[in-house]
């Protein structure tokens, strides 16, 4: 089992901040993983009907409330509800390593004036895995950052940080991410996600290529996942997940011509009409 920072250590003016909704089974890992070393640790819930807010405030975690209006809308909140300059984001499936904590701690405390952020890597961990392996799939993203040079975007499906000018610079320690609870889970959040691209796209009139892409975008994705990402060498696990990714890169395609279906045929129908059509 993986360690955390201890408790004797002085808590960092960092502020970490995650957004959830029925998160029951991941979100005591998140929390422990930066409530003995962060100063606060924020979670703003959509309306869990499980134990996440329960747990979430037994360990110490702040927690408000706010309805669901998107992802970054979600996110934009809880940064705002945050008492220090210097903020993380993590997401309720993902965990701060030990190491990571540590090197977060230096790289605050040594911050030149002008360091704006910091992009931290994140690793997944597959179903049956107790940790990465060697060969895992990993990317590097902006999460930890100093408000006073950027912000949370306020954009309702796209959750990134839009840093305004001072230096970035990138962590050695990793977050490790489990996105995977359950097949239903699974399907749940793909449905529910793609539903929120397809909105964002019909508003926006997003329909360049789509003809071509529903042809290709499945297979392209697949082999984007299964090779590029390494999941071949994980087993059916990896085989599974590719062709998850797949076919939610699918499902964004076909919502979204389904919506602008609707639309050609009844001009008279609203945005807000069509977004039901895409849901």
């Amino acid at each position: 089992m993986i360690g955390y920072v201890s408790d004797i250590m002085n808590h960092l003016p960092v502020s970490v901040y995650i957004i959830t909704k029925n998160e029951e089974p991941r979100i005591s890992r998140a929390i422990r993983s930066a409530i003995n070393w962060a100063d606060e640790v924020i979670v703003v819930d959509s309306g869990s009907t499980d134990k996440t807010v329960t747990l979430a405030s037994s360990l110490g975690a702040r927690v408000l409330h706010r309805d669901w209006t998107g992802y970054g809308h979600q996110k934009r909140f809880a940064e705002e509800k945050c008492r220090n300059k210097w903020v993380l984001n993590i997401d309720a499936d993902e965990e701060i390593t030990p190491e990571l904590a540590a090197e977060i701690r230096q790289a605050v405390n040594s911050a030149p004036k002008q360091q704006a952020a910091f992009q931290i890597r994140v690793t997944d961990v597959l179903p049956g895995e107790s940790k990465p392996r060697w060969h895992a799939y990993s990317y590097d993203i902006l999460r930890l950052y100093n408000r006073d040079f950027g912000r949370m975007s306020d954009h309702q499906y796209q959750d990134r940080v839009e840093i305004h000018s001072g230096t970035t610079s990138r962590l050695r320690g990793r977050i490790f991410h489990r996105s995977f609870i359950s097949w239903q889970a699974t399907l749940d959040k793909i449905n529910f996600y793609s539903s929120q691209v397809a909105r964002e796209r019909v508003n926006s009139k997003q329909s360049s290529l789509l003809p071509l892409r529903l042809w290709t975008e499945f297979p392209l994705t697949f082999l984007k996942v299964w090779i590029g990402r390494r999941y071949l060498l994980r087993g059916s696990a990896g085989l599974a997940m590719s062709i998850t990714v797949a076919y939610l890169n699918l499902m964004r395609l076909l919502k979204t011509q389904e919506a602008l279906r609707a639309l050609a045929q009844n001009p008279a129908v609203t945005i807000a009409e069509s977004e039901k059509t895409a849901a």
